[in-house]
């Protein structure tokens, strides 16, 4: 075992429970919740260790990884991957794992509640009610049974939302280039696959299930807005970038379409003078679509255990590039 001044294992971000406290006991853990703010002081520390792991505000650049000789493993508490440069790490034969699955059902479920708060307006619902109001007219919702629902994505995330949507009543079509209309998913999904244009004039609610990737970034902008349905509903749980909030809020401002609900910002935390604050056709949470006492303590363990197994010289389950490193 190492010296703390040499830790086997890093962890710059807030990532706590059970696996995490026996992953100290066969392995020197350094743990700095605020490490990832000092991007200095991790690539110091990170310079001689063998393991990192990370959630999603950690920037694991190129930079930073040529500098740790010694890292065989990157473990990203999480699904998404745009904080990780895998490319690089893969040039420098480390492994990269995440938890690709273990948070679908809570991200869907939250997508859900999205959907439904934003559709049946609960939130100022609730609000007005605690002002003393009972203004039942004027909370006037929209039933979803029989309308069309867009899922753009059709990941673990997708697949599940569009099970849900199915279950509501509602007609499911998505957009997903890497698959085949003749694909297994599509078929056992009772979905139709098509072009995003096609989906996004079509879809009363559209929901974004993808990786922040160049094709993705801003996916859904000014000219997106303008094919939907000046009635259609936005819900994104994915990656705050994929839209492009200033042309968002036009197009709420100008009804253009009819109503957002966002866990996810382009910048996070999100100026507090943002314009979407201040529109009532807007649904917001903190990035907590991930964030249930289930899926964060198998993301956790996921993680955890693939980490161990890389530094014990076994196979990672859930890598991202290759299962053991090759440096």
């Amino acid at each position: 075992m190492r010296n703390r001044n040499a830790p086997d294992i890093v962890v710059a971000e807030d990532i706590v429970g059970s696996a995490m406290a026996q992953l100290a006991d066969s392995f020197e853990v350094y743990q700095d919740a605020g490490l990832w703010q000092r991007p200095d002081d991790l690539a110091d520390v990170v310079s001689t260790a063998r393991a990192l792991i990370v959630r999603n505000r950690a920037q694991v650049t190129s930079e930073l990884l040529q500098q740790a000789d010694q890292l065989v493993v990157v473990g990203r508490a999480g699904a998404g991957l745009d904080n990780v440069d895998v490319q690089a790490a893969s040039n420098l034969g480390i492994v990269v794992c995440s938890a690709p699955v273990q948070n679908a059902t809570s991200v869907a479920e939250h997508t859900l509640a999205l959907m439904l708060s934003l559709a049946r307006r609960i939130p100022h619902a609730d609000c007005s009610v605690r002002q003393g109001q009972w203004l039942r007219h004027e909370h006037t919702g929209i039933q979803l049974a029989g309308k069309v629902l867009g899922v753009i994505g059709l990941g673990n995330i997708g697949q599940r939302v569009a099970t849900y949507g199915r279950t509501l009543g509602m007609q499911v079509i998505a957009h997903d280039p890497y698959l085949s209309p003749d694909s297994e998913a599509v078929a056992q999904l009772g979905c139709t696959l098509m072009p995003l244009s096609d989906l996004l004039s079509r879809a009363d609610v559209a929901t974004i299930h993808v990786p922040l990737t160049d094709a993705t970034h801003h996916l859904l902008n000014r000219q997106a807005f303008e094919l939907m349905k000046d009635s259609a509903l936005l819900i994104n749980t994915s990656r705050g970038p994929v839209v492009n909030e200033a042309d968002l809020g036009e197009a709420l401002t100008s009804g253009v379409i009819a109503g957002a609900a966002l866990d996810v910002r382009e910048t996070e935390p999100p100026d507090p003078n943002s314009p979407l604050h201040m529109l009532d056709n807007v649904v917001l949470t903190p990035h907590i679509a991930a964030f249930t006492t289930a899926a964060q303590n198998a993301v956790v363990e996921a993680v955890v255990a693939d980490v161990a197994a890389v530094l014990d010289g076994q196979a990672a389950s859930y890598y991202a590039n290759f299962p053991r490193p090759q440096r």
